[in-house]
């Protein structure tokens, strides 16, 4: 089972408002194992970017002005992502500009349904508890001290690794420990007090009750010959 997990940056919240792409980070993963295949691409969005987006990602209009457009991408991405579902936190946000890239570019929308929200499964499996990438990254574990910036390459790292977690993928106590053989484990000993023993022969009551039950039976399997 082929599954992309996909993020992106963007200049703001709407691309109605005019709101454009700047990044793509999609990692691959083969029966939720990551292959090493990954897509990343930053975007020349043709605006400049707002200085409280630029706070968020760090991409400023000057690092974007020699990136390629969308135009120039979209048909890397599409092949790249093919026909797999698309592994996305707070996933209606980055469909949304997908949508609307693509659809500006010529190409298909994509179903809203192809998406498997993260930020949904979370909220599931732990209602009321923060859900974000963050949130997620320190409860599993994961360690994200690289992550002073959003990037979308980084953050489909990370949430590739959320997922399995929110799959039940690494789950802590279900390696056996065998002694020395484990990773620092231990291995149990239960004392149990010796017992002798029973004696199994049939009593002679038990061997005549049992003669006389053989009597009774109506054509035995041993006297069909």
């Amino acid at each position: 089972m082929r599954e992309i997990v996909l993020d992106t940056e963007t200049t703001g919240f709407k691309p109605e408002e005019g709101h454009r792409l700047i990044e793509i980070g999609c990692v691959e993963l083969v029966n939720h194992v990551a292959t090493g295949r990954n897509f990343h691409r930053y975007i020349n969005p043709e605006r400049d970017v707002p200085a409280d987006a630029v706070a968020v990602h760090g991409l400023t209009g000057e690092f974007l002005a020699d990136k390629p457009l969308f135009n120039d991408v979209v048909a890397d991405f599409v092949e790249f992502i093919g026909d797999a579902p698309l592994v996305i936190h707070n996933a209606a946000f980055d469909m949304n500009f997908l949508n609307w890239e693509l659809k500006i570019a010529g190409y298909p929308v994509m179903p809203k349904d192809r998406a498997v929200d993260t930020l949904m499964m979370a909220r599931q499996k732990f209602p009321g508890a923060p859900a974000t990438l963050d949130a997620l990254c320190k409860r599993f574990g994961i360690d994200n001290s690289s992550r002073t910036y959003h990037g979308a390459l980084l953050d489909a790292q990370l949430l590739a690794e959320v997922y399995l977690e929110l799959l039940g993928g690494r789950q802590a106590g279900l390696a056996l420990s065998a002694g020395p053989l484990g990773n620092g484990g231990t291995s149990i000993r239960i004392d149990r007090p010796y017992r002798a023993p029973r004696p199994h022969a049939p009593s002679e009551e038990e061997l005549l009750a049992h003669a006389e039950l053989l009597t009774k039976l109506k054509n035995p399997l041993w006297a069909a010959e």
